[in-house]
């Protein structure tokens, strides 16, 4: 007598293994999923340089590389660049800065064509990424450090979780670009909560 039994999970490692008494036992067996990291996070400004300089003294990034020009017709990256952004493009200004926490954070200009005006406000309805979070202890030292370097705090200071102390902001850069500000890791804030309210 032989039996056959297909377990399929959700990747394709397959093995088969005979048992005693001519059973024949066959499994799909799923490689082990987990997260990925979080490898870095790209906004554009229209002026670099005061963004670099915001960005450092303001958030405390580091700079890792650059700021350097990116063309077209850049043999080594040119192709790629119009792959990415498009036949329009010709040229950026990008610096290459570094979280505590390692995380990348890239700063673009667009030079040609030029990037619009800056941002009023979150326009989530449209799609994509709506802001990045950072996380400071002292949450209102840093919100006061952003509304006086051209930044802007644009929701009060919400304490989630009073037992915990656990509190969120939303501000701005000066470039209309959206932060939020946790007061504790991601991982403090949202492990084992059953409900915000």
């Amino acid at each position: 007598m032989s039996f056959k039994i297909n377990i399929i999970f959700e990747s394709y490692l397959f093995y088969s293994n005979e048992i005693n008494l001519g059973l024949k036992v066959i499994v799909w067996m799923s490689v082990t999923q987990y997260p990925r990291a979080i490898n870095h996070i790209a906004i554009s400004v229209p002026d670099l340089d005061k963004a670099l300089t915001w960005y450092q003294e303001v958030l405390g990034l580091t700079i890792i590389r650059g700021p350097t020009e990116l063309t077209a017709d850049d043999p080594k990256v040119g192709n790629a660049l119009q792959d990415i952004f498009g036949s329009q493009f010709k040229k950026l200004r990008i610096v290459w800065l570094s979280s505590s926490n390692n995380i990348g954070f890239e700063i673009f200009q667009f030079i040609a064509p030029k990037q619009g005006t800056e941002n009023d406000q979150s326009q989530y309805w449209n799609g994509g990424i709506i802001h990045f979070s950072i996380t400071e202890p002292n949450i209102e030292g840093l919100v006061k450090k952003v509304s006086e370097t051209g930044g802007k705090q644009l929701t009060k200071i919400w304490e989630i979780n009073p037992e915990k102390h656990h509190k969120l902001v939303f501000c701005a850069d000066p470039f209309g670009n959206m932060i939020e500000i946790y007061s504790h890791s991601f991982e403090q804030f949202h492990a084992n909560v059953v409900s915000f309210i």
